[in-house]
């Protein structure tokens, strides 16, 4: 069984354990031996599966004091937003997630995003690069060991997947130009793997800041578009009498 198959096994027995034992919120998961003992698997494994089902917002990694389950609330109504107060809120967070992660990110969270970011060019058959974008954020997100941080997060993704709107407009932005995702994520691994707070915040900036610019250039052709639209349908009326003539 391949490494990533054994992966998500194991995360899929976390979460039946819990289910099956009735951990609630805030309850405390056995122990990385204990576990690896029970599923018979290393404990390397294992924290490559509670890394993930942290990035999920599933479990809480305290380092020190173990692994917790967490709350499951139901989800908010999503304010109406446009895609720059999304990017422009999510660039204020997700820098500094990245800078607090970088002090106590796991080697095993580092493995993942290192994946994660190889599969950003679409030639992973096993995981689609959207997918891969949003998981490497999570990890990231998770790794800051912040309930807090990771709820907001969370919450700005789910405006990023949810609202038409902005889904839309990133839309547009991978049609005209997706070919600085993996330079730009590769930037925030080689500063996280430094542990370098300073530069993880500078590296995530700067990939939201590419984000914010080929939003406006986009919202500019459309804008240009809609005009050179409105122009011909105005000739096409008011010019129509002297074609006839």
């Amino acid at each position: 069984m391949s490494q990533k198959r054994l992966f998500h096994t194991v995360s899929e027995q976390i979460l039946q354990l819990i289910a099956d034992e009735g951990y609630g919120p805030g309850a405390k998961l056995p122990g990385e031996r204990e576990l690896a003992e029970q599923f018979g698997v290393s404990r390397v494994t294992v924290r490559e599966a509670e890394v993930a089902l942290q990035a999920q917002g599933k479990l809480v990694i305290k380092t020190g004091s173990g692994v917790f389950v967490c709350g499951v609330a139901a989800p908010h109504a999503l304010p109406t937003v446009s895609p720059f107060e999304v990017t422009e809120a999510r660039s204020l967070f997700e820098s500094e997630a990245a800078a607090l992660a970088a002090s106590v990110i796991t080697p095993e969270a580092l493995e993942r995003l290192e994946y994660l970011v190889r599969s950003m060019d679409g030639s992973n058959p096993d995981l689609d690069a959207d997918a891969a974008d949003r998981e490497f954020h999570r990890v990231i997100a998770a790794s800051a060991n912040n309930v807090a941080v990771l709820h907001t997060i969370e919450t700005l993704w789910r405006m990023r997947t949810e609202q038409p709107q902005v889904m839309a407009a990133h839309k547009a932005i991978c049609e005209i130009d997706d070919s600085s995702r993996v330079e730009e994520h590769m930037a925030i691994l080689h500063a996280l793997q430094a542990r370098d707070p300073s530069g993880a915040r500078r590296a995530m900036r700067a990939h939201f800041n590419r984000l914010l610019s080929a939003m406006l250039d986009a919202s500019a052709a459309q804008a240009q578009q809609e005009l050179e639209r409105q122009t011909a349908a105005s000739r096409e009326r008011f010019l129509i009498s002297t074609r006839a003539v």
